[in-house]
């Protein structure tokens, strides 16, 4: 294990890595957030003896392995890595594999790559650029404030019926007629008075 090994560092350190065809993987690129979970898939167009997975952490410019998965389903996982986290399940064939990744947290951004070994070598696959993000939490909803429906008070409407019994015709009508009577009712009284004048007038020239 010790020639794969260096000969895999060796092979980091070239820009673009050290890749073949043999393994193809997909997606290429892989946008998620924290707490997702994902797939990679990948597929060997040769004859092997199990799956290796590593996974190129740019920030940390660090080349760590997962995990192995034998031809029997038997996982060897690397140091620190949790093994609840990382899974590798057969995905259809005996030459395709997936790697399930689950509690996402964006550590686990990176380039990662499934290897077989060959001939003392280590094969790696095209690569996944896999980027975790963080959730942002949404804007609060924005709520209408909705149209008072709410009926006039009573004083206000009293105000308004008595603005419009004062200007009605029931009203001004009655009043009109009582101020002709009370007219017409003067009209004997000043003829009286003119001729109680009128008498008055007419025993002082007699005297």
């Amino acid at each position: 294990m010790a020639r794969p090994w260096l000969r895999l560092c060796i092979c980091l350190q070239i820009p673009g890595f050290y890749t073949t065809l043999l393994l193809t993987q997909t997606p290429g690129h892989m946008l998620t957030q924290t707490s997702n979970k994902t797939e990679i898939l990948c597929d060997l167009k040769k004859e092997h003896t199990g799956v290796y997975w590593y996974r190129w952490s740019q920030e940390r410019q660090q080349f760590q392995f997962l995990l192995f998965s034998n031809a029997m389903g038997k996982a060897t996982y690397g140091r620190n890595v949790e093994e609840k986290k990382f899974s590798v399940h057969e995905a259809g064939s005996q030459s395709s594999y997936s790697l399930h990744i689950s509690g996402l947290h964006p550590s686990d951004s990176g380039i990662y790559y499934c290897s077989m070994s060959q001939y003392s070598q280590l094969l790696l696959g095209t690569g996944t650029q896999l980027t975790v993000g963080k959730q942002h939490p949404l804007p609060p909803k924005t709520t209408q404030t909705p149209v008072s429906k709410t009926p006039l008070p009573r004083t206000t409407k009293r105000k308004a019926a008595g603005r419009e019994g004062a200007c009605s015709p029931l009203v001004w009508i009655p009043l009109a007629a009582a101020v002709l009577l009370l007219l017409l009712s003067l009209v004997p009284i000043a003829y009286r008075l003119h001729r109680l004048r009128r008498r008055l007038r007419l025993r002082i020239h007699k005297q």
